[in-house]
């Protein structure tokens, strides 16, 4: 796994919002993690997220069919945690966002199927259970994205422009763009990546992704990051339900077991 980044690459990251790792993992890596992938997809059935209290369970709308998504594999493979939760992974997203550590908030497998709904643009901050200027996503391809299967693309900028306000999965790709006309103005950048390659976004960066208008699969493993000490906002998201009805707004998202610490720039360079 490629962890090493230059000044150049964090300057880069923080003016347009995302970053490019071209050959993030090798060619063994690639394997191993895609089968971790799709072995634990294997064990889920139609729900969306591991854990006895799974909330989120498949059903048939437009939405239904952008992608088949599975949350927290971390917690049924052991080879997807420790991909993961790389500690010097950990460090190099804290270089990316200028934190001092930072949790997993949760992964999830994006699969695009044959001929899947696009993926409308959209902001991922206001999904999730903080708020946070400081979040960062990993996006890894374990197989070829290209414009033909539905490949991602950034609005370079737009994380200074975005707020709280988002639509929701939406039938109309553009729809972000009536909350935020200024983003009208950002030439999109498409965003073809190899099996191996990685993308990092901010969590206020616009992004999306196209139809997959092949007779093939897009397989990628993605992980959301939130710096340590965010607070709770009121929305429940993925946090399962015995833990979502003890919190009060302002506590801190701090359960190992659920949000797990995974890197500080004070650890070791070990």
């Amino acid at each position: 796994m490629l962890t090493e980044i230059s000044e150049e690459q964090v300057a880069s990251y923080r003016a347009g919002g995302f970053l490019v790792l071209r050959a993030f993992l090798n060619a063994d890596e690639i394997a191993e993690l895609r089968d971790a992938v799709l072995e634990a997809i294997a064990t889920m059935g139609r729900n969306r997220i591991t854990g006895a209290e799974a909330h989120l369970v498949d059903g048939d709308a437009y939405f239904d069919r952008v992608y088949t998504q599975r949350l927290n594999l971390w917690r049924i493979n052991d080879a997807v945690k420790r991909y993961l939760h790389n500690p010097a992974l950990g460090r190099m997203l804290c270089k990316l966002e200028g934190v001092d550590a930072i949790r997993v908030w949760h992964d999830q497998a994006l699969i695009k199927e044959p001929f899947a709904n696009p993926t409308n643009l959209h902001i991922d901050i206001p999904y999730w259970a903080f708020y946070s200027h400081h979040a960062i996503t990993t996006w890894i391809a374990l197989e070829d994205a290209t414009p033909e299967n539905g490949c991602l693309c950034f609005l370079p900028g737009s994380h200074k422009i975005a707020s709280t306000s988002n639509v929701g999965p939406s039938e109309e790709f553009g729809a972000l763009l009536t909350l935020y006309p200024e983003m009208r103005k950002i030439r999109p950048i498409v965003v073809p990546m190899k099996a191996g390659d990685c993308s990092f976004h901010n969590g206020l960066t616009a992004h999306g992704a196209g139809v997959n208008m092949t007779s093939d699969r897009r397989i990628a493993m993605t992980c959301a990051y939130m710096p340590d000490g965010s607070r709770f906002n009121g929305i429940q998201n993925v946090l399962p339900d015995t833990y979502f009805s003890g919190l009060k707004i302002g506590d801190q998202l701090n359960e190992d077991g659920l949000n797990p610490l995974i890197g500080s720039l004070n650890q070791g360079q070990s």
